[in-house]
């Protein structure tokens, strides 16, 4: 062990030893007393592990009503799990679940109410049994200081273990359906992020940008300070400073077919009054404990609203998007080896249009995405992405998914019920060329 390591484990014993000095302080006051007077006893002692002391506090939590002591305890709560190490904190979310069962001594007394004298307050007194202790826990800590934020992070560790199973994964689906709710689109405030926009916000973009990584404050600058170039993001009342999700997007005259003559900084901005596309050409979800909650098709949907009304010109929504399967997917069929130009664009046809998972759903994440909302696979190019991610994950190709408005339902039922990916002529040129 290196002394940067060893000074790392000495800074965060110190801190979890300060934090567990203000909670004992918290609870040894008046707070304190009263829990003891109702039943409410906790584990004493330096030897206490932070994972039992949380424990402690989360068992608090939920037995007090008060809505003073309430933030304060979250707040500790908190406290002390940040300065817990990941595997502590891992610890004490993998007993959670079994921790704070339903309880069913409570659902059973509802129901046999319910079904002596069904109404509307016997109902909502089983919707309250059946609840589980963990939706409570969850609602409690938010009512923490930066709690959303926090409670964020938390199921970041969580998700950070990998696949999820068992009391992990009703905990996982507990975060995701209590979320689904606080991050619903209407709660959500669409903003235009520019080069005016606060530093801590750009900064997050150029971290956050997961399709075509921002090298420089001069790239962001070329990306959302232009004329013919906007950024939008969708941000939360509770985290004003983070986006949740961001698309970039470029008005042009044409369905671009490579990324580079987007990204080029010293290409000659046009006038958007006169470009007739709107490219879609980077989506980016930031918040890795949001994942599951859906942002981007009601982003997509509000960006093409505010850009009709600014520039009604506008005749074309589409994308230029990665294809980030392909590779892997190619690499089971046989290889890229030899594979370039039409031969290539093929072989992707064949992978976006008949490719599917185990659900029956396209095989590829972005064409399910924006297929999903209703888009119709109208492109692929060859060289059209030249990274090093590019070539690697899709041997440089790229797509474009139209948005046609007058189609978007009809595009839907094709694909839910018919089973087929909706596609261009050109598209199914491509197929046809692969079976001659």
């Amino acid at each position: 062990m290196n002394a940067r390591s060893l000074a790392s484990i000495v800074r965060q014993g110190n801190a979890v030893v300060q934090v567990r000095n203000r909670i004992d302080s918290l609870l040894s006051g008046r707070l304190g007393r009263l829990l003891e007077r109702i039943g409410i006893s906790r584990a004493k002692g330096e030897n206490v592990s932070p994972v039992d002391r949380m424990n402690d506090l989360a068992d608090t939590l939920l037995s007090v009503s008060g809505k003073a002591s309430g933030p304060s305890l979250a707040s500790a709560f908190f406290d002390l799990y940040d300065a817990s190490s990941l595997e502590e904190r891992r610890a004490f979310l993998s007993g959670l679940r079994a921790r704070f069962p339903r309880n069913g001594k409570a659902i059973d007394a509802a129901i046999a109410t319910w079904q002596a004298a069904p109404g509307e307050p016997a109902a909502r007194a089983l919707h309250k049994a059946a609840e589980a202790r963990s939706h409570k826990l969850i609602r409690k800590l938010n009512t923490a200081p930066g709690g959303t934020c926090r409670l964020i992070r938390m199921r970041e560790d969580l998700l950070s273990k990998g696949k999820l199973a068992g009391d992990e994964g009703a905990l996982d689906a507990d975060f995701e359906y209590i979320f689904e709710g606080w991050f619903n689109a209407g709660f959500l405030e669409l903003r235009r992020i520019d080069w005016d926009t606060s530093a801590s916000v750009l900064e997050r973009v150029i971290r956050y940008e997961a399709v075509h990584s921002i090298e420089s404050w001069d790239d962001l600058r070329a990306r959302v300070q232009p004329a013919d170039r906007r950024c939008y993001g969708f941000f939360h009342p509770q985290m004003p400073d983070e986006p949740l999700i961001f698309v970039e997007v470029a008005l042009t005259m044409d369905l671009p077919d490579a990324i580079g003559l987007i990204l080029d900084e010293k290409r000659v901005p046009i006038n958007p009054h006169t470009a007739s596309h709107a490219i879609f050409y980077s989506i980016s979800n930031c918040q890795e404990g949001l994942r599951g909650v859906p942002f981007g098709n009601f982003l997509i949907k509000r960006v093409v609203g505010l850009l009709r009304e600014e520039l009604p010109q506008l005749d074309c929504f589409a994308t230029l998007s990665p294809v980030p399967g392909f590779a892997r997917w190619l690499a089971g069929a046989g290889g890229a080896d030899g594979l370039a130009g039409e031969p290539l664009r093929a072989k992707a046809a064949e992978y976006l249009v008949d490719g599917r998972d185990a659900k029956g759903n396209p095989l590829d994440p972005v064409a399910r995405f924006h297929l999903g909302n209703g888009a119709r696979l109208e492109a692929i190019h060859a060289d059209a992405d030249l990274s090093a991610r590019g070539l690697k994950q899709s041997h440089g190709v790229m797509v474009n998914y139209v948005y046609d408005l007058d189609a978007i339902e009809t595009n839907l039922l094709t694909l839910s019920e018919l089973g087929q990916v909706p596609h261009s002529p050109a598209v199914e040129a491509l197929g046809r060329s692969l079976a001659a």
